[in-house]
């Protein structure tokens, strides 16, 4: 949804709970062949270096005035801090921090519950996969990326945890009572919105920033446990996991898009969805930027993933593109219907490592439970939005519950 700044209205249900979930691509220099008879030895060590599940967070806690200098910092603030490098800054959108967070936006609960729940992956659809890079369909394109043939490559999927969760329930309730003030009706409490420029809204704005940097700080902190895991199995002949790109879904921002052959300022909600930028646009990393902007698109686990490139056809959905497959069964119908044993039996016998606390986990999130991954990366590439780069399948995946 893009709506016009000036006289329209911010929601958080056209965002989400989970503030900036996104996706992280750690690139090898290794083909998945020469990692294959330790491969589950690193998916274990991985389990164990980063907490997964419903609730579960680090030792490591932070307190309420380190917390607030991650929520304005992002990544940049967690890299000072010893978790990262220049290279995972220059490689993430926005440079991981959106600069309009204002911590004292961010009501204290939320700061604490997110306190422990840096480096963690949580739970549901959230994953960390070791990959096989399958195809390569644009090698250019591949090569900018740093992907090969057959390489071992490692993807993460989670965002901003409970603190993103707590901040969007504590905005919706108060914009449910904020929109009497406004005449604003809606048909679902979900839908609570409030003009952009209202204190409302401009509070929201900050504290959804905030919940985006702390996804980012989180995704960050992963990478710096994901490859303590990678080099304690691996040693040196594992040389380094690099952060091809971070891009993230459930986030809204203020941008410049032609309607009807003007230029304007809208504040694009994207749930669900990913930017996509095209090739040239200033807000890409210089080394992508003759390419395109990279963007993931996941399958479920045991299906493929892929990797790849926004188009100047995006313009039609204001450079926006699916973030995933999308369910074809809810949750509750998934764990009726499906069987968690006969699932890890069935991909363990493809050669596919699962590594998860609980079983109802993979029931919820079973291939069965998703679309096709082909057919919905077919109408994406065929109807121009994104154009197909590289196909990745799955080696291991490390799930919570």
């Amino acid at each position: 949804a893009a709506i016009d700044v000036k006289e329209g209205v911010i929601s958080p249900g056209l965002i989400g709970y989970d503030m900036n979930c996104g996706m992280r691509l750690l690139t090898s220099e290794l083909t998945a062949d020469f990692i294959q008879s330790k491969l589950d030895a690193v998916a274990t060590e991985i389990q164990k270096e980063v907490p997964s599940g419903l609730g579960k967070g680090r030792q490591l806690k932070f307190n309420i005035a380190t917390m607030d200098r991650i929520l304005e910092g992002g990544t940049e603030f967690i890299i000072g801090r010893g978790y990262g490098d220049a290279e995972d800054l220059a490689n993430c959108e926005e440079r991981g921090k959106m600069r309009d967070a204002h911590a004292n936006f961010v009501w204290e609960k939320a700061k604490r519950r997110g306190s422990d729940q840096a480096g963690t992956l949580g739970s549901g659809n959230h994953f960390l996969e070791i990959q096989k890079v399958d195809q390569i369909f644009d090698e250019e394109a591949g090569k900018a990326l740093g992907l090969f043939q057959n390489q071992a490559v490692m993807m993460i999927h989670t965002g901003s945890r409970g603190l993103g969760h707590q901040n969007a329930a504590d905005y919706i309730r108060r914009m449910v009572e904020a929109m009497r003030a406004y005449n604003i009706k809606i048909p679902d409490r979900e839908l609570a919105c409030v003009p952009f420029f209202s204190p409302e809204g401009r509070k929201y704005f900050g504290a959804l920033a905030c919940g985006s940097n702390f996804a980012w700080a989180n995704r960050q902190m992963i990478t710096h446990f994901a490859r303590v895991a990678w080099k304690r199995i691996l040693g040196d002949a594992g040389g380094k996991l690099r952060t091809a790109y971070d891009v993230a879904h459930n986030t809204a921002k203020i941008e410049e898009h032609l309607v009807d052959g003007v230029k304007k300022k809208l504040i694009v909600h994207r749930k669900g969805a990913t930017r996509a930028y095209p090739a040239g646009h200033t807000d890409i990393p210089e080394k992508y930027r003759s390419y395109g902007q990279p963007v993931f698109i996941p399958g479920s686990m045991g299906t493929a993933s892929y990797v790849l490139m926004g188009t100047p056809r995006g313009k039609e959905t204001f450079f926006t593109t699916c973030h995933g497959s999308g369910r074809r069964l809810s949750r509750h119908a998934a764990i009726r219907q499906l069987s968690p044993k006969e699932i890890v039996r069935n991909l363990e016998a493809k050669g596919i490592r699962i590594k998860c606390w609980n079983l109802r986990g993979v029931a919820e999130e079973a291939p069965a439970a998703y679309k096709d991954i082909e057919e919905v990366i077919d109408v994406v590439h065929n109807t121009g939005i994104s154009r197909k780069v590289a196909r990745l399948t799955p080696l291991a995946v490390i799930k919570g519950e």
